[in-house]
């Protein structure tokens, strides 16, 4: 992507696209499960390391999902806080069921990077 987007409504669809595998789509919600639980574990201990872990743990999975599978460049090296913004909403509306028709207005189609997988 060479031009620089300027809104996030022209980044949401964009951040979608760039998430188009399952499996990517997987490891996020791990390392953000992983960032929030530390996060609250943070919050009930005062332990101040748990928010380098948290942070550690939320950008490996993420990209691993990138560089191993996507085979793209994370957004957060260009868009660091509409790329984090949009990793929990993202996770968010996964939880609750509604991702796909977002998946499906980005182009991704059923959620899948390859057409001709089923749908999961």
């Amino acid at each position: 992507m060479s031009e620089r987007l300027k809104t996030y409504r022209q980044f949401w669809p964009y951040y979608l696209r760039e998430h188009s595998r399952p499996i990517t789509r997987a490891l996020h919600y791990v390392g953000s499960t992983l960032a929030i639980a530390l996060v609250i574990a943070l919050v009930i201990t005062a332990n101040f390391w748990l928010l380098a872990g948290a942070i550690f743990s939320g950008y490996l999975f993420a990209w691993i999902g990138h560089f191993g599978f996507e085979k793209n460049r994370p957004a957060t090296f260009t868009y660091p806080l509409w790329s984090l913004f949009s990793d929990f909403r993202m996770y968010f509306l996964w939880l609750a069921g509604r991702l796909e028709g977002e998946l499906e207005k980005a182009g991704v189609a059923n959620g899948n990077h390859d057409e001709t997988s089923p749908a999961t």
